[in-house]
């Protein structure tokens, strides 16, 4: 069975892209990079220009490169760009986890609806639920985004270990 995690942001340049390699970086580590399809999508088409979108903020870029995240080739973010979440994401992925709760109305909205209960905050995961990723386009502030994006992956990492989802 295939696990598919689309992560979501208002942009799809700092937040979702950063959870979506370090999430890629956990699992090439843990060596289970096969039972995932891993993925990031914005809420808004502010960083998307006709069909192109935007690459990964460069501060961004920064931060992953500085914790050693992009050096192979499933973890390499260069060309990843901007793309918006679609409502044919909802059937696609089982876990749709949103950066803060304005990602989540708008990806409700965008997705017709959260029936199966599949869009979450990333860090409902940890002992913070409810709260949001420290977002960086304000504060500048990359390590804090970093470090809430590890506490938060973890606990979704433990929590597929909990239920059963993922067997390893």
């Amino acid at each position: 069975m295939v696990i598919r995690v689309l992560f979501v942001c208002h942009g799809n340049i700092c937040r979702s892209p950063m959870c979506e390699f370090v999430f890629k970086d956990m699992v090439e580590k843990a060596g289970i990079k096969d039972k995932f399809v891993i993925a990031s999508a914005a809420t808004s088409r502010e960083e998307i220009w006709g069909d192109v979108g935007n690459p990964i903020y460069p501060p961004a870029k920064a931060e992953l490169k500085r914790r050693g995240i992009g050096a192979t080739a499933y973890t390499d973010f260069n060309g990843k760009r901007a793309v918006q979440v679609t409502k044919r994401d909802y059937e696609t992925y089982d876990y749709i986890l949103c950066a803060d709760s304005a990602n989540i109305r708008n990806t409700t909205r965008i997705t017709g609806g959260d029936p199966e209960g599949k869009i979450r905050l990333v860090l409902d995961y940890s002992d913070r639920p409810g709260q949001s990723i420290a977002d960086p386009w304000y504060t500048g502030d990359f390590v804090t985004t970093y470090e809430d994006i590890i506490e938060g992956l973890t606990g979704f990492m433990r929590y597929l270990r909990e239920e059963g989802v993922l067997d390893v």
